[in-house]
Protein backbone atom coordinates (compact mmCIF):
# COMPACT_ATOMS: atom_id res chain seq x y z
CA UNK A 1 0.00 0.00 0.00
CA UNK A 2 2.88 2.24 0.97
CA UNK A 3 3.62 1.67 -2.79
CA UNK A 4 0.62 2.37 -4.49
CA UNK A 5 0.41 5.56 -2.72
CA UNK A 6 3.98 6.88 -3.36
CA UNK A 7 2.67 5.76 -7.18
CA UNK A 8 -0.63 7.87 -6.91
CA UNK A 9 2.08 10.86 -5.24
CA UNK A 10 4.61 10.56 -8.39
CA UNK A 11 1.23 10.40 -10.70
CA UNK A 12 -0.40 13.67 -8.68
CA UNK A 13 2.57 15.75 -9.05
CA UNK A 14 3.62 15.07 -12.65
CA UNK A 15 0.11 15.90 -13.35
CA UNK A 16 0.74 19.53 -12.66
CA UNK A 17 3.71 19.77 -14.37
CA UNK A 18 2.65 18.04 -17.54
CA UNK A 19 -0.72 20.67 -17.57
CA UNK A 20 1.41 23.33 -17.81
CA UNK A 21 3.44 22.20 -20.59
CA UNK A 22 0.77 20.62 -22.70
CA UNK A 23 -1.38 24.52 -22.19
CA UNK A 24 1.58 25.99 -23.56
CA UNK A 25 1.65 23.77 -26.73
CA UNK A 26 0.07 24.28 -29.97
CA UNK A 27 -2.82 23.28 -30.35
CA UNK A 28 -3.19 19.49 -32.67
CA UNK A 29 -5.22 18.60 -35.63
CA UNK A 30 -8.42 17.88 -33.10
CA UNK A 31 -7.84 14.29 -33.39
CA UNK A 32 -7.88 12.13 -30.15
CA UNK A 33 -4.70 10.27 -31.18
CA UNK A 34 -2.34 13.47 -32.08
CA UNK A 35 1.06 12.01 -31.86
CA UNK A 36 2.31 15.77 -32.93
CA UNK A 37 0.71 17.42 -30.00
CA UNK A 38 2.72 15.04 -27.76
CA UNK A 39 6.00 15.18 -29.53
CA UNK A 40 5.24 19.09 -29.08
CA UNK A 41 4.68 18.67 -25.45
CA UNK A 42 7.67 16.91 -24.84
CA UNK A 43 10.04 19.67 -25.92
CA UNK A 44 8.59 21.66 -22.64
CA UNK A 45 10.84 20.71 -19.55
CA UNK A 46 8.22 20.37 -17.24
CA UNK A 47 6.42 17.75 -19.60
CA UNK A 48 9.40 15.60 -19.41
CA UNK A 49 9.83 16.37 -15.73
CA UNK A 50 6.79 15.22 -15.73
CA UNK A 51 7.50 11.92 -17.07
CA UNK A 52 10.08 11.32 -14.94
CA UNK A 53 7.77 11.17 -12.11
CA UNK A 54 5.59 9.41 -14.12
CA UNK A 55 7.91 6.40 -14.39
CA UNK A 56 8.97 6.37 -11.07
CA UNK A 57 4.97 6.10 -10.18
CA UNK A 58 4.70 3.32 -12.86
CA UNK A 59 7.36 1.21 -11.35
CA UNK A 60 5.44 2.00 -7.72
CA UNK A 61 2.81 0.60 -8.95
CA UNK A 62 3.69 -2.88 -10.64
CA UNK A 63 5.54 -3.47 -7.46
CA UNK A 64 2.27 -2.52 -5.82
CA UNK A 65 -0.32 -4.59 -8.00
CA UNK A 66 2.25 -7.86 -6.89
CA UNK A 67 1.64 -7.69 -3.50
CA UNK A 68 -2.47 -6.28 -3.35
CA UNK A 69 -5.78 -6.68 -5.10
CA UNK A 70 -6.30 -4.42 -8.34
CA UNK A 71 -9.15 -2.93 -6.92
CA UNK A 72 -6.68 -1.45 -3.44
CA UNK A 73 -4.41 -0.14 -6.02
CA UNK A 74 -6.88 1.52 -8.63
CA UNK A 75 -8.62 3.55 -5.97
CA UNK A 76 -4.81 4.25 -4.62
CA UNK A 77 -4.14 5.63 -8.09
CA UNK A 78 -7.46 7.77 -8.54
CA UNK A 79 -6.38 9.24 -5.61
CA UNK A 80 -3.61 10.92 -7.28
CA UNK A 81 -6.38 13.44 -8.27
CA UNK A 82 -6.29 14.44 -4.26
CA UNK A 83 -2.57 14.71 -4.55
CA UNK A 84 -2.94 17.20 -7.85
CA UNK A 85 -5.36 19.27 -5.95
CA UNK A 86 -3.21 19.89 -2.90
CA UNK A 87 0.08 20.35 -5.31
CA UNK A 88 -1.52 22.89 -7.32
CA UNK A 89 -3.23 24.48 -4.21
CA UNK A 90 1.18 25.00 -2.68
CA UNK A 91 2.82 25.80 -6.21
CA UNK A 92 -0.20 27.31 -8.39
CA UNK A 93 -1.75 29.37 -5.71
CA UNK A 94 -5.11 27.34 -6.77
CA UNK A 95 -7.60 28.06 -3.56
CA UNK A 96 -9.39 24.80 -2.55
CA UNK A 97 -12.58 25.28 -1.10
CA UNK A 98 -13.98 23.81 2.03
CA UNK A 99 -15.87 20.87 0.11
CA UNK A 100 -12.72 19.96 -1.89
CA UNK A 101 -10.54 19.92 1.07
CA UNK A 102 -12.90 17.44 2.49
CA UNK A 103 -13.07 15.83 -0.51
CA UNK A 104 -9.31 15.00 0.16
CA UNK A 105 -10.35 13.98 3.23
CA UNK A 106 -12.81 11.41 2.67
CA UNK A 107 -10.10 10.32 -0.27
CA UNK A 108 -7.82 9.45 2.29
CA UNK A 109 -10.53 7.65 4.78
CA UNK A 110 -11.53 5.63 1.29
CA UNK A 111 -7.70 4.57 1.61
CA UNK A 112 -7.11 3.72 5.21
CA UNK A 113 -10.32 1.43 4.96
CA UNK A 114 -9.17 -0.35 1.72
CA UNK A 115 -5.96 -0.77 3.62
CA UNK A 116 -7.48 -2.15 6.30
CA UNK A 117 -9.63 -4.63 4.48
CA UNK A 118 -7.55 -5.28 1.53
CA UNK A 119 -5.75 -9.09 1.74
CA UNK A 120 -2.91 -10.27 -0.56
CA UNK A 121 -3.13 -10.05 -4.54
CA UNK A 122 -5.49 -13.35 -6.13
CA UNK A 123 -3.95 -16.41 -6.90
CA UNK A 124 -5.34 -16.47 -10.84
CA UNK A 125 -2.79 -16.18 -13.31
CA UNK A 126 -5.67 -15.35 -16.36
CA UNK A 127 -6.71 -17.65 -19.14
CA UNK A 128 -5.20 -16.99 -22.74
CA UNK A 129 -8.73 -15.56 -23.78
CA UNK A 130 -8.49 -12.86 -21.08
CA UNK A 131 -4.87 -12.41 -22.57
CA UNK A 132 -6.13 -12.04 -26.03
CA UNK A 133 -9.06 -9.75 -24.83
CA UNK A 134 -7.10 -7.28 -23.04
CA UNK A 135 -5.11 -7.04 -26.27
CA UNK A 136 -8.38 -6.12 -28.25
CA UNK A 137 -9.62 -3.70 -25.14
CA UNK A 138 -6.16 -2.07 -26.08
CA UNK A 139 -6.87 -1.62 -29.72
CA UNK A 140 -10.28 -0.16 -29.17
CA UNK A 141 -9.34 2.21 -26.72
CA UNK A 142 -6.92 3.69 -29.79
CA UNK A 143 -10.22 3.08 -31.98
CA UNK A 144 -12.12 5.19 -29.77
CA UNK A 145 -9.28 8.27 -29.39
CA UNK A 146 -9.20 8.12 -33.42
CA UNK A 147 -13.28 8.32 -34.01
CA UNK A 148 -13.21 11.23 -30.91
CA UNK A 149 -11.96 13.58 -32.97
CA UNK A 150 -15.00 14.14 -34.64
CA UNK A 151 -17.80 14.16 -32.34
CA UNK A 152 -18.13 17.73 -30.01
CA UNK A 153 -16.66 18.77 -27.43
CA UNK A 154 -18.39 17.65 -24.36
CA UNK A 155 -19.19 13.84 -26.21
CA UNK A 156 -15.63 13.88 -27.11
CA UNK A 157 -14.11 14.87 -23.70
CA UNK A 158 -16.04 11.97 -22.08
CA UNK A 159 -14.28 9.78 -24.75
CA UNK A 160 -11.50 10.57 -24.73
CA UNK A 161 -11.20 10.61 -20.48
CA UNK A 162 -13.04 7.27 -20.30
CA UNK A 163 -10.62 5.70 -23.19
CA UNK A 164 -7.71 6.56 -21.22
CA UNK A 165 -9.20 5.17 -18.23
CA UNK A 166 -9.80 2.28 -20.00
CA UNK A 167 -6.12 1.77 -21.30
CA UNK A 168 -4.31 2.71 -17.72
CA UNK A 169 -6.24 -0.26 -16.63
CA UNK A 170 -5.27 -2.36 -19.20
CA UNK A 171 -2.10 -1.69 -17.76
CA UNK A 172 -2.83 -2.33 -14.53
CA UNK A 173 -4.49 -6.20 -15.47
CA UNK A 174 -1.53 -6.50 -17.74
CA UNK A 175 0.97 -6.13 -15.14
CA UNK A 176 -0.33 -8.94 -13.44
CA UNK A 177 -0.72 -11.19 -16.14
CA UNK A 178 3.22 -10.99 -16.88
CA UNK A 179 5.05 -13.05 -15.32
CA UNK A 180 8.22 -13.31 -17.10
CA UNK A 181 9.88 -11.87 -20.73
CA UNK A 182 8.02 -13.87 -22.52
CA UNK A 183 7.34 -12.24 -26.23
CA UNK A 184 4.28 -14.71 -26.74
CA UNK A 185 2.33 -13.30 -24.07
CA UNK A 186 -0.51 -10.99 -25.69
CA UNK A 187 -0.81 -8.97 -22.52
CA UNK A 188 2.52 -7.76 -22.70
CA UNK A 189 1.56 -5.97 -25.90
CA UNK A 190 -1.83 -4.89 -24.24
CA UNK A 191 0.27 -3.49 -22.13
CA UNK A 192 2.43 -1.23 -24.49
CA UNK A 193 -0.47 -0.82 -26.68
CA UNK A 194 -2.90 0.45 -23.65
CA UNK A 195 -0.74 2.84 -21.85
CA UNK A 196 0.92 4.15 -25.39
CA UNK A 197 -2.78 4.80 -26.39
CA UNK A 198 -4.21 6.46 -23.19
CA UNK A 199 -1.16 8.85 -22.69
CA UNK A 200 -2.35 9.71 -26.41
CA UNK A 201 -5.40 10.06 -25.57
CA UNK A 202 -4.77 11.72 -22.26
CA UNK A 203 -2.27 14.56 -23.98
CA UNK A 204 -5.03 15.77 -26.19
CA UNK A 205 -7.95 15.43 -23.49
CA UNK A 206 -5.59 18.11 -21.48
CA UNK A 207 -5.42 20.11 -24.16
CA UNK A 208 -8.86 21.02 -25.64
CA UNK A 209 -12.50 20.16 -24.54
CA UNK A 210 -13.87 19.95 -21.10
CA UNK A 211 -10.84 18.18 -19.18
CA UNK A 212 -13.20 17.82 -15.83
CA UNK A 213 -15.69 15.42 -17.65
CA UNK A 214 -12.21 13.77 -19.13
CA UNK A 215 -10.71 13.09 -15.91
CA UNK A 216 -14.00 12.04 -14.23
CA UNK A 217 -14.33 9.74 -17.43
CA UNK A 218 -10.89 8.42 -16.80
CA UNK A 219 -11.10 7.92 -13.22
CA UNK A 220 -14.23 5.50 -13.69
CA UNK A 221 -12.68 3.63 -16.57
CA UNK A 222 -9.38 2.99 -14.63
CA UNK A 223 -10.98 2.03 -11.25
CA UNK A 224 -14.14 0.00 -12.03
CA UNK A 225 -13.74 -2.26 -14.60
CA UNK A 226 -10.10 -3.14 -13.76
CA UNK A 227 -10.99 -4.32 -10.41
CA UNK A 228 -13.87 -6.69 -11.73
CA UNK A 229 -11.20 -8.31 -13.98
CA UNK A 230 -9.23 -9.19 -10.72
CA UNK A 231 -12.11 -10.27 -8.61
CA UNK A 232 -13.85 -12.25 -11.00
CA UNK A 233 -11.06 -13.57 -13.09
CA UNK A 234 -7.78 -13.48 -10.73
CA UNK A 235 -8.98 -14.15 -7.12
CA UNK A 236 -8.74 -10.74 -5.82
CA UNK A 237 -10.25 -11.37 -2.39
CA UNK A 238 -10.20 -8.89 1.05
CA UNK A 239 -9.62 -10.06 4.31
CA UNK A 240 -11.97 -12.45 5.79
CA UNK A 241 -15.32 -10.67 7.14
CA UNK A 242 -14.40 -7.61 5.84
CA UNK A 243 -15.07 -7.26 2.34
CA UNK A 244 -18.15 -4.63 3.10
CA UNK A 245 -15.57 -2.31 4.77
CA UNK A 246 -13.64 -3.22 1.36
CA UNK A 247 -16.09 -2.44 -0.88
CA UNK A 248 -17.47 0.55 1.03
CA UNK A 249 -13.85 2.60 0.98
CA UNK A 250 -13.03 1.61 -2.88
CA UNK A 251 -16.88 3.34 -3.41
CA UNK A 252 -15.28 6.04 -0.65
CA UNK A 253 -12.28 6.50 -2.50
CA UNK A 254 -13.75 6.78 -5.91
CA UNK A 255 -16.62 9.47 -5.11
CA UNK A 256 -13.59 11.64 -3.54
CA UNK A 257 -11.90 11.34 -6.31
CA UNK A 258 -14.63 12.09 -8.62
CA UNK A 259 -15.12 15.47 -6.72
CA UNK A 260 -11.80 16.54 -7.42
CA UNK A 261 -12.22 15.67 -11.24
CA UNK A 262 -12.05 19.52 -12.06
CA UNK A 263 -8.50 19.23 -10.86
CA UNK A 264 -7.96 17.75 -14.41
CA UNK A 265 -8.04 21.04 -15.10
CA UNK A 266 -6.67 23.11 -11.72
CA UNK A 267 -7.63 27.16 -12.02
CA UNK A 268 -4.91 29.21 -13.78
CA UNK A 269 -2.87 30.77 -10.66
CA UNK A 270 -3.22 34.33 -10.15
CA UNK A 271 -0.31 35.80 -12.04
CA UNK A 272 1.23 32.55 -13.43
CA UNK A 273 -0.69 31.74 -16.19
CA UNK A 274 0.03 28.20 -15.53
CA UNK A 275 -2.57 25.39 -15.08
CA UNK A 276 -2.19 21.83 -13.99
CA UNK A 277 -4.04 18.05 -14.90
CA UNK A 278 -3.93 15.31 -13.54
CA UNK A 279 -2.50 11.72 -15.35
CA UNK A 280 -3.87 9.27 -12.80
CA UNK A 281 -3.67 5.47 -13.92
Amino acid sequence: MICALGSAVCFGTASVLQAAATRATTPGTGSGVDPALLLRALRQWRYGAGLGLDGAGFVLQIVALRSLPIYAVGAALAASLAVTAVVAARVLGVRLSSTEWAAVAVVCGGLAMLGLASGAEGGGTGSSALRWSLLGVAGAVLLAGTVAGRLPDRPRALVLGLGAGFGFGVVEVAVRLIDSANLANPALYALLLGGGAAFLLLTSALARGSVTTATAGMVLGETIGPALVGVVWLGDRTRPGLEWLAVTGFAVAVAGALALARFGEAPEAEGTGASGVTRAG
